[in-house]
């Protein structure tokens, strides 16, 4: 969790990247042309590319050797051309899922929303934070709130601690060792094999609680969603004030949560772990 407040009339906010006032990186600009070049032609020689972009061919080279060291592009020695490369491939895809599962969670969301009366959130992992991608309200005069691409720290996050739970031993230590488990509250975990405990018991039940532990009288609960190869790559929740989530409520809402993921997760085309 992040803040909360109580919401007024909605209205769309203000764009963070507008075009005022943006510079434009020459260098990254010309790398961005290179890539789109190469993506719409069926492989291109570095003469191609330097007259169709402009770019001259001493240039062309070292934006080539740029892109190729992060496997932007690849080479092929036989045909002597450029052709776009894996990472490339791996970041065009990853729009492309998260497109699709926003599309296939909402109206889930929705109907998780109206189920519980709580406001309901999806999310996903990137540099070791969990991000938010999209949130469907609830009626209610005091709500969470997350603004679209809103940051935060895993361990005190239902959503983050659901996707931990599926993560590899080694990817959960690297993450604790670049985030730390810093305390917002009494409650945060901040002991590492207590938290790892905790992963254990989300991933035997199905769900995980944020149980005040990003904000006092605030509580979180969390599901994970699953692509086509089994990988936690996203978590849907509901959050909402301690007073309308109690202990006696917690179970229950923990099971619409899971059955919610698991039906995003056939809806994004996902299948569930074995």
């Amino acid at each position: 969790m992040t803040h909360t407040k109580v919401v007024g009339p909605r209205g769309r906010p203000a764009n963070a990247f507008s075009d005022s006032g943006q510079t434009v990186i020459v260098a990254l600009d010309r790398g961005m042309r290179v890539l789109e070049h190469i993506a719409s032609s069926n492989g291109a020689s570095l003469s191609d590319l330097a007259r169709a972009t402009g770019i001259p061919v001493a240039s062309m080279h070292r934006i080539l050797a740029t892109l190729k060291a992060s496997d932007m592009v690849e080479f092929s020695d036989t045909l002597q051309k450029w052709f776009i490369g894996t990472q490339a491939f791996r970041i065009g895809n990853a729009y492309l899922n998260r497109s699709n599962i926003v599309e296939a969670a909402r109206p889930i969301m929705r109907e998780l929303s109206e189920q519980t009366g709580e406001t309901c959130n999806l999310a996903v992992e990137n540099s070791g934070d969990v991000v938010f991608l999209c949130q469907v309200e609830s009626d209610n005069p005091i709500r969470v709130f997350f603004r679209t691409g809103t940051r935060g720290f895993m361990h005190a996050s239902g959503i983050g601690k659901t996707l931990m739970a599926h993560m590899s031993p080694a990817q959960v230590d690297a993450i604790l060792q670049s985030k730390g488990l810093p305390s917002f509250t009494p409650n945060t975990i901040v002991d590492r094999q207590k938290f790892r405990n905790e992963l254990r018991l989300v991933r035997e039940r199905g769900w995980a609680l944020d149980d005040e532990e990003r904000f006092i009288g605030m509580r979180c609960i969390a599901a994970p969603i699953f692509n086509s190869f089994e990988e936690a790559v996203a978590g849907v929740s509901v959050s909402g004030l301690t007073l309308r989530l109690p202990d006696d409520r917690i179970d229950h809402v923990g099971r619409l949560v899971n059955e919610a993921s698991q039906r995003v997760t056939d809806a994004f085309n996902g299948r569930l772990p074995d």
